[in-house]
């Protein structure tokens, strides 16, 4: 049951955050207010919707590796490449909640902003939690 519970997880949490970006490409407002860390009230970079996009599509892909690796398809063994798909992405989606020691992450020094509240409570934890599931499906 856990085998294919924790993909079927990944993956329906994955498609879930690329919609909200597909929502944000096509002009939508919802929680876009905390999407992005702030400098005195100001965001710290404005992502164009290609690059919005480009992270809706990103994280398709990393959906489609959980299932790819969950349910062991088309080769999905250790030493293949959904294999270390998912090595690289649990990697990465744990550096992401460590942060960069400034603004993102559990270690970020600027706190108080709606996206570092938000930061703090959700992004980071769901972060670890997606970094952790890719590195447990990587060695199931």
């Amino acid at each position: 049951m856990t085998t294919t519970l924790i993909p079927a997880l990944l993956a329906a949490v994955l498609v879930s955050l690329a919609a909200l970006h597909v929502h944000w490409t096509a002009g939508g407002k919802w929680g876009l207010a905390a999407a992005v860390p702030e400098v005195g009230g100001k965001p710290l970079f404005r992502p164009s919707p290609a690059a919005t996009f480009a992270v809706a599509v990103g994280l398709l892909l990393a959906a489609l590796v959980a299932v790819l690796r969950g349910f062991f398809l088309l080769g999905s063994f250790p030493g293949s490449p959904a294999h270390w798909a998912c090595v690289a992405l649990g990697a990465l989606f744990v550096l992401r909640a460590v942060g960069e020691r400034r603004y993102v992450g559990f270690l970020k020094r600027v706190r108080g902003t709606p996206f570092a509240i938000w930061d703090t409570r959700l992004f980071s934890p769901l972060s670890l939690l997606l970094g952790l599931g890719f590195l447990y499906i990587a060695t199931t």
